[in-house]
């Protein structure tokens, strides 16, 4: 089992900046890729971006160039910068982790409000 624990949402203006965090425990040795995803009020989950344990990273398109997944593995903690932020970003921000034995794990949601 994992357990993942964002943090870092809030309310912001629109061209601010947050970084989110999500610290994971548990089994992290099982774990192959790390990724944010983020919901919308009446909209589907979406995938933002994600990290392998190797260190590659992928983005939608939405949030290229504005956005950057990382992680520290000494503290188990995969981040997300998010720069230039927009209303359009508002959002409840999932941290996931996909695991041996195709385990998907969700954290508990952070919430991200961009005012304009």
């Amino acid at each position: 089992q994992v357990q993942l624990v964002e943090s870092g949402g809030d309310l912001v203006q629109a061209g601010g900046s947050l970084r989110l965090s999500c610290a994971a425990s548990g089994s992290i040795g099982t774990i192959k890729t790390m990724g944010w995803y983020r919901q919308a009020p009446g909209k589907q989950r979406e995938l933002i971006a994600t990290i392998t344990t190797g260190g590659n990273t992928n983005y939608a398109d939405s949030v290229k160039g504005r956005f950057t997944i990382s992680r520290d593995n000494a503290k188990n903690t995969v981040y997300l910068q998010m720069n230039n932020l927009k209303p359009e970003d508002t959002a409840v921000y999932y941290c996931n982790a996909y695991a041996w034995f195709k385990a998907d794990y969700w954290g508990q949601g952070t919430q991200v409000t961009v005012s304009s």
